[in-house]
């Protein structure tokens, strides 16, 4: 999506590049991530385990491990560059404009505290002007809006008390209550059954229209991407390969590898076994000098291994990065 075609954009990532130090090498994970965060909308991150979706969502926090190396690009929040952000005003981004949704609740709160102790631990510094009462009224009301029944005995229970899914619910709640304008969801169900699951989504899609919030949903499942999300962006070895209206790519998807991804999804008739893409994930520490995807893209041209394609328009927000296409030997029907 381009940036210049939407009139309110909440959250924008510019060429973002990002490695990590590792045994002596150098890992080049992401490659030029340009992605854009409509207010009030859910845009989905989608792709392969391991191709850099949670890389991304860190550095939106700018809570990259001390081994990381922004090598260069930007993250607007508003007209705020997050990499530029002095300690306080980086603490209050935090705080208040954007928050977090791990896939693992149980890893995201600490065992040895009450819920009470932690929500309000959170909430005092995102609301100082509240007094004690107060912010136990604005969490239990939190608490209430993520379908919790009996918000007290929420309160006064420990972690390990609470199911999968209400731990969940209580990290969704944390993170809304302080009121934050951007969610990001890192694969927030994965850990949870598929019942539960679909609870938390509906949750989630809820809390977006009531609250007027705006999401990253990162998920390597096409399926939830599909349900939940209005733009979807496309990720490969930490390159976005193609973005745009989420019913559109799906409906008509035009890379090479986003075409094998749909390729790869069950028939509901049974009929076939998916065999999955041949190849694999390109190693980080020494990646291919053009296009991230030609080793293993049935498509290939020469130009496409030797140089990255430009992420260009082909038809109404319909983005697609993909040399093929670009020089006009591949069909985008």
């Amino acid at each position: 999506m381009d940036a210049t075609k939407t009139r309110d954009n909440i959250l924008e990532i510019r060429d973002l590049a990002v490695s990590f130090k590792v045994y002596g090498n150098v890992t080049k994970v992401l490659d030029g991530v340009n992605l854009i965060v409509p207010r009030g909308e859910r845009v989905g991150l989608v792709g392969e385990s391991g191709c850099g979706k949670t890389t991304a969502l860190k550095a939106v926090l700018n809570i990259l491990p001390g081994n990381a190396i922004v090598e260069r690009g930007e993250i607007l929040f508003g007209s705020d560059n997050v990499f530029k952000m002095n300690e306080s005003r980086l603490a209050a981004f935090r705080q208040t404009g954007a928050g977090m949704i791990f896939q693992d609740p149980a890893s995201a709160l600490n065992p040895v505290f009450s819920i009470e102790k932690q929500f309000l631990t959170a909430l005092k510094y995102a609301r100082k002007d509240l007094n004690k009462a107060q912010l136990m009224a604005l969490a239990k009301q939190a608490l209430t809006d993520v379908s919790l029944a009996d918000p007290d005995r929420i309160m006064a229970s420990f972690p390990y008390q609470l199911s999968g899914g209400m731990k969940q619910r209580v990290c969704i709640a944390m993170t809304i209550s302080a009121g934050r304008s951007l969610l990001l969801a890192d694969e927030p169900g994965t850990a949870l059954d598929v019942t539960i699951q679909d609870q938390i989504l509906r949750l989630i899609n809820k809390l977006v229209e009531e609250k007027n919030l705006s999401v990253i949903m990162v998920s390597h499942s096409l399926g939830v991407v599909r349900e939940v999300t209005r733009y979807v962006n496309v990720m490969y070895a930490g390159c976005i390969i193609e973005s745009g209206f989420t019913r559109e790519v799906f409906h008509r998807p035009m890379h090479p590898y986003t075409r094998a991804l749909m390729a790869c999804l069950p028939k509901l008739t049974g009929e076939g076994i998916a065999e999955g893409i041949p190849g694999r994930i390109p190693d980080y520490a020494n990646p291919p000098t053009g296009c991230r995807f030609a080793p293993r893209c049935p498509e290939a041209l020469d130009i496409c291994h030797r140089e990255k394609p430009r992420h260009l328009e082909r038809d109404n927000l319909h983005y697609v990065s993909c040399f093929a296409i670009e020089e006009g030997g591949l069909d985008c029907g």
